[in-house]
């Protein structure tokens, strides 16, 4: 019989006090105990609650005061969906990672909490053997609550609203520096009454003179809206190049995404088919297990899926698809690295500028994570760093052929 634990879960020692608070909701015993043990074996994670359905889990949100919750979707009683609102109701600024396994609804349903408030959602796999046996998912669901619960903390009530003030000002003096110059004042400021000593300026490079024929974009932990809010805000400008997305997810995500990313720009949205021929204003996504780059077949611009090993533990990952743009387009190449986990895109990031390309990384404040597009920024090699609201504008005023 499943049970459920209503009691916050004791900690082992003094440390786990200051230790990133951990629910986890899912009806089936053996998952929930599974990853109940995973949290607690993890020195920077404290297990505070554990239970079978959302109602439980709503009920003792206050008292248990989490910083995340890991919430199932399937659920009797009441499911996550139901569920999200009314925790996000009780604490604002909780962070709740749903997960589900690889079905069209549940895949489906975990874009739709991403709407509603949930910060992410991770994969898991179909069987409770496989979930048991699975070290790729262990580590995923354990780094994203990490990442995001640390997150959680440096945005919260102590000086979160302040330091994302002083980001999005920072981010903005960036983006008004002159083409080229360091943008004075650009730093990764700590949560606290007092922001931290100012971190080196993150240099920025001019812009490419020749007008974009593409648009590459590479997002991950918080990308679905963030993609969905970008090619909104370029409008009709889109229509001038042939558009490809890498974003990290699993298959049948990417292609409801894809379908999602359709209705956000008003644009033909799809999974990228191998071989064929990129138009203008089409959106390409990578399907989920497989990287995308691009290739020139004579006077065209083809699509190429390949079955590689991971990059950057990734697969779909940013780096190929960056790397192969740069090679067919050079200076016609405009990218942008939104919100995600990791380092991925990075290095694509320098081979476009190499190519004399251009790249534009969103700025931390309004990132969900600041790794892929703080390691972009930190090459040197970006032409700005901008806001997510500020980023759409951009790009249809180069895509426009507007100043740089």
């Amino acid at each position: 019989m499943n049970v459920s634990s209503s009691a916050p879960a004791p900690h082992r020692d003094g440390a786990k006090a200051d230790c990133i608070r951990v629910m986890v909701v899912d009806d089936s015993v053996v998952i929930r105990g599974l990853l109940s043990r995973w949290v607690e074996a993890d020195p920077a994670l404290q297990l505070v609650g554990s239970h079978r359905n959302g109602k439980l889990a709503v009920d003792d949100i206050e008292r248990s005061n989490p910083d995340v919750v890991v919430l199932d979707i399937e659920m009797p009683e009441m499911d996550g969906l139901t569920a999200l609102p009314l925790m996000l109701r009780k604490k604002r600024d909780l962070v709740v990672i749903m997960a589900s396994t690889l079905t069209r609804r549940n895949a489906e349903v975990s874009l739709r909490a991403l709407s509603l408030g949930a910060q992410d959602y991770v994969p898991k796999p179909e069987s409770t053997s496989e979930v048991t046996t699975s070290i790729d998912f262990r580590r995923e669901l354990i780094d994203k609550v990490k990442a995001l619960g640390q997150r959680r903390r440096n945005l919260g009530p102590a000086g979160g609203g302040r330091m994302m003030r002083a980001q999005t000002a920072a981010g903005r003096a960036a983006s008004q520096a002159p083409a080229g110059a360091a943008p004075a004042g650009y730093s990764r400021l700590a949560a606290g009454p007092a922001a931290a000593p100012a971190a080196p300026a993150i240099r920025t490079r001019p812009y490419s003179a020749a007008r974009p024929r593409i648009l590459a974009i590479g997002s991950s932990t918080g990308g679905p809206q963030a993609l969905q809010k970008l090619l909104a805000d370029i409008g009709t400008a889109i229509r001038e190049v042939p558009v490809v997305v890498t974003q990290h997810m699993p298959p049948t995500f990417t292609a409801i995404l894809a379908e999602h990313l359709a209705k956000a720009s008003l644009r033909p949205a799809k999974e990228a088919e191998n071989g064929e021929v990129l138009k203008p204003g089409h959106i390409y996504v990578a399907p989920g297990g497989l990287h995308m780059t691009v290739d020139k077949d004579g006077g065209q611009v083809l699509a190429r899926l390949n079955d590689g090993p991971p990059v950057n533990f990734c697969k779909p990952a940013v780096d190929p698809l960056f790397d192969s743009v740069a090679k067919v387009y050079g200076s016609a190449t405009l990218a942008v690295v939104l919100t995600g986990m990791g380092h991925d895109g990075a290095a694509g990031v320098r081979t476009i500028a190499a190519g004399g390309g251009s790249v534009i990384a969103q700025d931390e404040a309004t990132s969900v994570v600041w790794g892929m597009p703080g390691a972009a920024a930190q090459t040197g090699m970006c032409c700005e760093i901008l806001p997510i609201s500020r980023i759409g504008p951009k790009i249809s005023g180069l895509l426009s052929g507007g100043p740089r």
